[in-house]
């Protein structure tokens, strides 16, 4: 933190983000706000969700082989 943002004013800050948004808006905005946090660090980072699920398998993409067929005896 920089050293001219001190806990008076972060409360300060915090009850006119309270008052303005009100209290059903900040735990929507705290999410959307981590959610873009996120994606900024992936994007500079390099590492992106979508290329590791793309690279696991999946069961449509993997062919079914037949099973074997059985001669079936018929002198019984």
């Amino acid at each position: 933190m920089p050293g001219w943002i001190g806990l008076p004013e972060l409360l300060i800050l915090l009850v006119v983000v309270l008052i303005f948004f009100g209290p059903k808006r900040l735990p929507e905005m705290g999410r959307s706000l981590g959610r873009g946090m996120r994606e900024f660090k992936e994007s500079v980072t390099g590492n992106d969700r979508d290329d590791e699920a793309a690279a696991l398998p999946t069961a449509s993409v993997t062919p079914e082989t037949p099973a074997p067929q059985r001669e079936h005896d018929h002198s019984a």
